[in-house]
């Protein structure tokens, strides 16, 4: 069997799980011995996932973001540190230095304005050859859609969070 790498990957809905199937392709990655590029946009928040570059030097992660947006809007801090992780996002997109690069919450970046959907498809389809994409978040944009060879959308079918469970370590961060 022959590997080719370097297809887009959407990882969207409103199910729990986007964000955990990137890693989990992450770490499949960098057993294989691939490099990996984890660009969180949105988040900037202390989650367990920032400890694995100790474990896997050849893990890299960046968080461009000031957290989450419940009971506030998207301000100008917010939209420059978007684009400052598409920068750097594109930079390891364009390098062939990882195997796989995931752009976590891209989706929701776009969906809020922070950045456009022609942007990031622009730094996406200026990637090395074989550099393998995932782009996660809910309401992934038609553009990316399109573009993409991959979408699994997650569909929320029963969540504990409704019952007023709060996000748990080594879960949910």
């Amino acid at each position: 069997m022959s590997e080719k790498y370097g297809y887009v990957q959407i990882n969207t809905g409103n199910g729990k799980g986007k964000t955990t199937a990137a890693f989990g392709t992450s770490l499949r990655m960098l057993i294989r011995g691939n490099s990996v590029f984890f660009g969180q946009f949105i988040k900037g928040t202390d989650t367990a996932e920032l400890e694995l570059p100790k474990q896997y030097p050849k893990f890299t992660i960046k968080q461009f973001g000031k957290g989450c947006f419940v009971g506030r809007k998207p301000d100008e801090e917010d939209i420059r540190l978007a684009h400052e992780g598409l920068r750097v996002a594109a930079e390891a997109l364009k390098s062939g230095k990882y195997g796989l690069v995931v752009l976590d919450e891209v989706n929701v970046a776009v969906s809020l304005g922070l950045l456009t959907a022609a942007e990031v498809l622009d730094a996406v389809k200026s990637r090395a050859e074989g550099t393998e994409v995932i782009m996660t978040g809910r309401d992934a944009p038609s553009e990316f859609i399109e573009y993409a060879d991959l979408v699994t959308e997650m569909k929320k079918v029963k969540h504990y969070f409704d019952e007023g469970i709060s996000a748990r370590k080594g879960i949910e961060y």
